[in-house]
Parts: C-alpha cells; structure tokens; sequence
C-alpha cells in the first residue's frame, strides 16, 4: 500500500503508487524527442562491449609481489629514497611540533610578572 500526505487532513492517506511518487498533483514531465547530441562523434554504449578500455596495463600483481618481499624492510620504507625522505620528514615535523607544544605549554603554565 502506498501513502501519501493530505494536505486536507495534515494526515497521511492511502494513495495509488502514481500519487504517491508525484504529491500534489505534480506529474514528471517526460520528453518524446531525444536530446539534442552533446558531442560530435558517437559515443560507445556500455553494453555494445565488455572490456574496459584504460591507459595501462594492471600492475597490482608486480608491486603485491615487491611488497611482500621477505627483505626485512617496513612497508613504508620499500620504495627507497623517496620513502626514507617522507618518513623522515614527517617524524621531523611530528617531533618539532612536540617541542613546540611542551614549550608552550610551560610558558602558558608560568604566571605573568607585572
């Protein structure tokens, strides 16, 4: 059973289901042209193909195989350089503004002298 709100009664009501997914009266205007064509050339329908067309070829088995590697190196250093880089900039940033905070944490904690 559908319902829909009654303006009349401030209640809900039973409804049709076409009432009930148009309230008031409203009805979904629906075109019998088609829309005018956006692009130039035609566009491929999904379901004319199933195979995906992108830029390259699917290179998750090659880095799940290098980082599994038993190399006894973290995750989050595998990539060399860069990730030594980014890992010890964040632990530089993280430290500095540990600092930062203790200090001014004591000299919020110290009295003002006048």
């Amino acid at each position: 059973m559908y319902y829909k709100f009654s303006g009349f009664t401030q209640k809900l009501a039973g409804a049709w289901a076409s009432e009930a997914y148009s309230p008031q009266g409203l009805k979904p205007v629906v075109s019998t042209e088609a829309p005018p064509i956006i692009f130039a050339t035609p566009t491929k329908l999904t379901s004319d193909s199933t195979v995906y067309d992108y830029a390259g070829k699917n290179r998750v088995p090659e880095l799940q195989k290098f980082f599994q590697k038993a190399d006894g190196v973290p995750i989050y250093l595998k990539r060399g350089l860069p990730d030594q880089m980014l890992y010890r900039t964040t632990m530089a940033l993280t430290l500095g503004g540990t600092i930062y905070c203790l200090i001014a944490l004591y000299m919020a904690s110290q009295p003002k002298n006048k």
